[in-house]
């Protein structure tokens, strides 16, 4: 399709799209306005047609099978905006899985099965044939986890600029995760409050309608956030995600078993980290706020993953998808604020302003 010919589509489709919308009642114009921007796409797409690409661009300069082409038939160059799709979802769900490692690394989890393993060796731990104490044999027999704290505090700080740990030199630090990730959790709850607020002044047959919350900044803020961890998290990340969460899985059972839980005089295994973060580890660091940001963040992460965050999105289909995590981004929120670093929190609405540059106002 010539170069004229697809701008004429695109300038008769606005009078066309005014005409047809004209025809359509009001409650039923919100169905078809999405279907309509979906078929100028459509169309678009295939207006470049077989004189768009090498052939175009030969017809452009004059060498084609036409020869010299006036400018209104040379094919028209569609180019299909790709990036926010150009990424690995596997990174994204490792990097998912990572940051609830991560929670558990902060809850001292792994320090604390290292120090039953000590305790069991020196016969320090009343445990000897039950359930935990062949847990603790095989760990101690097999070492299953390869990648050591190291590893793993590295990964940490490349994938979220967490820790202390020296990136390695030329290694991708993404240094933004965590101001995205604040801002993409306030970005949502943000949103629902003010659908909140909308429900309850907006009357009339329209009040289902868009809210006053933004769609545009949630997408924004998802599509930046994927795009820094696709970029950050290539390389040991997937597989030491996966072997570190299946040694998780192992290690959480060992603090469940009976004669482990028994030893300790305690009622879970959540007990069991306390007891022994208490003694023999300096005190216990926020297990039960840091619980929740792990079940929570990785949910909203794998969201992120999963949600290509299409601009031209039904207001009411994406409340309906965002709907399910609002819960896990208020929560996450209110497990933040109550931990070291999530103490000087402002709010989520001067929070929001600060990831999207608002300035602050002024007295």
């Amino acid at each position: 399709m010539s170069f004229q010919t697809s701008e004429t589509i695109q300038r008769l489709w606005e009078t066309f799209l005014r005409e047809q919308l004209e025809k359509i009642p009001a409650e039923e114009r919100a169905t078809y306005e999405v279907e309509f921007e979906n078929r100028l796409g459509e169309l678009l797409r295939g207006s470049g047609g077989a004189g768009g690409g090498e052939q175009g661009l030969l017809d452009l300069i004059g060498i084609g099978a036409k020869g010299p082409t006036d400018f209104a038939e040379v094919g028209y160059p569609h180019i299909e905006p790709d990036f926010d799709e150009a990424i690995i979802p596997s990174q994204l769900h490792a990097a998912a899985d990572l940051y609830f490692l991560y929670q558990h690394e902060r809850m001292k989890v792994f320090e604390v099965v290292e120090v039953l393993q000590r305790l069991f060796r020196l016969g320090k731990i009343r445990v000897q044939r039950g359930p935990g104490a062949q847990g603790l044999y095989r760990l101690e027999k097999l070492r299953p986890l390869r990648y050591s704290k190291q590893d793993r505090m590295i990964a940490y700080r490349r994938a979220f600029n967490y820790g202390n740990a020296q990136a390695p030199a030329g290694a991708v630090v993404n240094r933004n995760f965590h101001r995205q990730l604040v801002g993409f959790m306030v970005s949502i709850s943000q949103y629902f409050r003010d659908l909140s607020i909308s429900e309850v002044i907006r009357g009339g047959p329209m009040l289902n309608q868009r809210p006053f919350g933004s769609v545009a900044t949630i997408q924004r803020i998802g599509l930046d956030l994927r795009y820094a961890l696709d970029r950050s998290t290539y390389g040991n990340i997937f597989s030491l995600a996966m072997e570190v969460g299946h040694y998780l899985v192992q290690v959480l059972a060992i603090l469940d078993a009976p004669d482990v839980k028994r030893a300790f005089d305690a009622n879970s295994k959540w007990d069991v980290v306390e007891i022994v973060s208490n003694r023999h580890l300096g005190g216990t660091a926020e297990p039960s706020q840091r619980a929740k940001m792990a079940e929570s963040g990785r949910r909203v992460l794998k969201f992120a993953a999963d949600n290509d965050f299409r601009t031209a999105i039904d207001p009411i289909l994406f409340q309906s998808l965002v709907r399910p995590i609002a819960p896990h981004a208020d929560a996450w929120i209110a497990a933040y604020r109550m931990t070291p670093e999530g103490r000087t929190f402002p709010g989520v609405t001067p929070a929001l302003k600060s990831v999207l540059g608002v300035p602050a106002a002024t007295a």
